[in-house]
């Protein structure tokens, strides 16, 4: 299959938030489809299924009160899973037109358990809404009246099941007929009670009301049409995350904020800060009462779970401190089981009481594969590494084609992977974000070998911009790479890394990096100074094939026709201002895929053209050595595409799902989705070549 890369636009934008970069682009889907019989052929139409690796963030929890082990799974991408044992969990359904809502709140109706309500938003920009099921979550419908509103904070009334209260960045929102109109109760254009983060009906009384905001929090006795600051006893300016009352007895009122834990023992009246949870660096996400034991409450903080067993006098640390939790669910007819919803873990069990607890993420992958490789050797052994995960992540491999994941991170110290190549002889490397990193004995160590080599320069002059580029090869004076590594590539014995500060060699197995470090000096007339300014350019991707290598950084496109014993500058395709991707084929050929499209060069980056194929926006580019395809994928659709490296001419087919890595292990079709792990096709192909 060959090695894959992640392109830096991925990275920038995980790294920011993968939700920003999906918005930028608008679907052209139904226009690919248009193309399906012009100038391509469609494959059959195959099944393709997730595999993992499992885990990744979880949001948000919803029991059915029928039956309390049927469990719905929130996550940040509009999707639903649901489960019926706590530990295998199935894709369910999706909110919204695309992957970009955060459910934090879901409701089963508590006067009919088919029916359900979703409150979300989103995390790019103030949307969201409120979505209704009528069939135990499969299909849902937005409800007009919250249409674009961000909902924070979703609640049902004990008493009376028709009302519901929602907390949106704009304010507080009632429905007194099951969620089918909804009404603003607090001020309009308060510039207080707004950015409404929780709430709390009375479990009596349904014109109570208690509203957490990212200020304080506010109570309403009379519906909303009155409502009071009740912060006696808090620290000013507290942000409210999570507000609980004791069913059993309405005026113990807990309460979450970023100074601390507070309890309440008059309605709101007045606020004691809880004892025993350190508040440095600390929230607390959520709160949850023991259904069967109102002393035992349990404080999910982006620190770990916390118990009291005394409502509230003494706290303990249940999990290690690394553990960010989201939701608490705990059993009603057992509350020795317990799961949270965390970030990077997925769903964690336990079955004594937060004694312990275990991974339940059986079906449940929400990972940000960030690039992929298979064993030459091995053709059913995958290696995937993923991004944001810390210690949850690095890199996972499998050795039945994806149908079982094993982690290896020792060594990583919870680097996020950027790119992974291996050699025929099965040394596998890592592009980390902060170095080079080699696979030996399942345990990972940074590249670290000195060299001792002339240094030469290369200079290519840009007149229109006023800027010559230097291309400097100097050795890495302590023999370590260690800055970001956007990617990773080997080919007829040498290894190549793009970095943030320029390219790097180095012969296998030797690992001595001689740095192609790219300069920019500005000749421009109207600088502000006389001197000429010098600065470090990016590369962003390396390809190799054979004797041919190709990358392609800030300043543009770099070819050396000898496996990097010299370079030169090439131009881009015309019009075309970044390059994101890059590939070298069998024959030689030059591919590159950006904005644009896709283009190649036969004559080694003198010229280029355009490869007639319907997409743009290209997220995945690579030469598939077994289908003999170059094979790329969109920002924009759900189609993948096969190109044949000498005809040029083309096929698709279509997964299901938006992918941006794509190859083939023994015969089978994998490919990596932008928010969902990896998925495999789970027919094989006829003939390697053809889909």
């Amino acid at each position: 299959m060959g090695e894959f890369r992640f392109s830096p636009n991925f990275i920038e934008r995980y790294t920011r938030m993968v939700h920003n970069m999906k918005r930028i682009f608008p679907t052209i889907t139904a226009v690919l489809l248009g193309f399906a019989g012009v100038c391509g052929t469609s494959a059959s139409a195959q099944q393709w299924q997730t595999v993992g690796p499992y885990g990744g963030d979880a949001r948000s929890f919803a029991y059915s009160p029928a039956d309390p082990s049927h469990i719905l799974l929130g996550t940040t991408n509009s999707w639903v899973y649901e489960t019926d044992d706590a530990q295998h969990w199935t894709r369910l359904s999706k909110i919204g037109t695309d992957d970009s809502l955060v459910i934090d709140n879901m409701v089963f109706d508590k006067s009919n358990p088919k029916r359900l309500m979703i409150g979300a938003w989103r995390l790019d920009r103030p949307d969201g809404g409120i979505y209704i099921s009528e069939d135990e979550g499969h299909h849902w419908k937005p409800v007009d009246d919250m249409k674009g509103q961000s909902v924070r904070a979703l609640s049902q009334a004990a008493s009376d099941p028709k009302i519901f209260v929602a907390g949106t960045l704009a304010g507080i929102y009632r429905s007194e007929d099951g969620g089918a109109t909804w009404k603003l109760i607090s001020p309009m254009g308060s510039t207080e009670l707004h950015e409404v983060e929780s709430i709390a009906i009375d479990p009596v009384n349904p014109q109570v009301i208690y509203a957490g905001t990212w200020h304080l929090p506010w109570k309403t006795t009379d519906g909303g049409k009155t409502w009071q600051n009740i912060k006696q006893g808090l620290i000013v300016d507290s942000d409210v995350f999570s507000i609980i009352i004791d069913p059993k007895a309405p005026s113990t009122v807990y309460t979450s904020a970023c100074s601390g834990i507070y309890k309440s023992i008059d309605a709101g009246a007045s606020f004691k800060k809880i004892q025993g949870i350190p508040s440095a660096a600390r929230r607390t996400r959520v709160l949850m009462q023991d259904p069967n034991n109102s002393s035992i409450v349990y404080a999910g903080t982006t620190e770990g779970l916390y118990r009291t067993l005394d409502a509230g006098q003494k706290w303990s640390l249940m999990t290690p401190s690394d553990i960010i939790i989201n939701d608490i669910y705990v059993d009603p007819k057992n509350s020795q089981h317990i799961l949270m919803a965390t970030d990077r873990s997925g769903v964690l069990s336990s079955d004594d009481g937060s004694i312990s607890f275990h991974a339940a993420n059986q079906g449940f992958s929400e990972r940000q594969v960030s690039t992929m490789v298979a064993d030459p050797a091995s053709p059913n052994t995958l290696y995937v590494g993923v991004l944001n995960d810390k210690r949850f992540g690095g890199v996972f491999v499998s050795k039945d084609g994806g149908q079982a994941w094993t982690q290896i991170n020792a060594g990583l110290n919870g680097n996020d992977i950027f790119s992974l190549a291996m050699s025929p002889a099965g040394v596998l490397m890592a592009g980390t974000n902060h170095g080079v990193f080699r696979l030996r004995n399942d345990k990972w160590e940074i590249v670290d070998a000195r060299v001792i080599e002339t240094a030469h320069k290369v200079r290519h002059v840009n007149k229109k911009h006023h800027v010559t580029y230097t291309t400097e090869f100097v050795p890495v004076p302590d023999g370590k790479i260690e800055e970001a590594v956007h990617g990773v590539a080997f080919s007829g014995g040498k290894w190549y890394a793009a970095t943030e500060e320029g390219l790097y060699s180095a012969e296998d197995p030797k690992f001595a990096w001689l740095g192609a470090v790219l300069y920019a000096e500005s000749t421009e007339k109207n600088h502000a100074s006389s001197a000429a300014k010098r600065s470090e350019i990016p590369f962003y991707g390396v390809a190799a094939y054979g004797n041919f290598v190709l990358a392609n950084g800030q300043a543009g496109l770099f070819i050396s026709p000898d496996q990097g014993k010299s370079w030169q500058s090439v131009p881009s395709p015309a019009n075309w201002h970044r390059i994101r991707q890059v590939a070298v084929d069998a024959n030689g050929d030059l591919w590159v895929g950006g904005r644009l499209g896709i283009a190649f060069s036969s004559n080694q980056g003198q010229s280029w053209q355009p490869v007639d194929v319907p997409i743009n926006n290209i997220s995945g580019l690579e030469y598939d050595q077994q289908l003999k395809r170059i094979v790329a994928t969109s920002y924009d659709s759900d189609l993948v595409f096969g190109i044949d490296a000498t005809a040029k001419h083309w096929n698709y087919w279509n997964p299901g799902w938006r992918t941006h890595i794509v190859g083939s292990s023994d015969g089978h079709m994998v490919a990596a989705t932008l928010l969902h792990g990896v998925i495999v096709q789970q027919q094989k192909q006829v003939a390697a070549g053809s889909f």
